[in-house]
């Protein structure tokens, strides 16, 4: 019942992957069989999950592919949780409408004039330090 409402509502925008994979679990049959071990399953799956996703945020300010590793704990919830699914069938959404729209020809040329707006802006805020004050770091200076 929940795979055929979700996935009327999404086949009018998600086009023909949101047909291709209903939404739900895909536990192996004998363990949806079992409510208790179906039940044991997904908590399984979301503590795996909650372990993959925590070591992404972890990674964001330290080295890593943070939002890679974020992005795969999403999948692995998305193996048993509805929510889970929709949200990475919005966000596949999204970053496929960015990469359409950052390859637009307009938008490539806005971004590398601003892109060299700010360089210019950089380079002469460097330029009035260094005429200024010198190679000195701004703890060494003495006015």
């Amino acid at each position: 019942m929940n795979t055929e409402s979700n996935g009327g509502s999404e086949g009018s925008e998600g086009g023909a992957t949101s047909v291709g994979k209903p939404l739900g679990s895909r536990a192996p049959h004998f363990i949806k069989r079992s409510r208790p071990l179906h039940v044991s399953w997904q908590a399984g799956v979301f503590v795996v999950g909650l372990a993959v996703v925590a070591v992404g945020v972890v990674m964001l300010p330290l080295p890593g592919p943070g939002w890679l590793v974020i992005f795969a704990g999403m999948a692995i919830w998305a193996t048993e949780f509805v929510w889970a699914q929709l949200v990475l069938r919005w966000t596949k959404r999204k970053v496929t409408e960015a990469a359409h729209k950052a390859l637009d020809p307009k938008v490539r040329r806005r971004n590398i004039i601003l892109t060299s707006v700010g360089v210019v802006i950089i380079a002469v805020l460097l330029a009035v330090y260094v005429a200024k004050f010198g190679f000195a770091m701004p703890w060494n200076i003495d006015e």
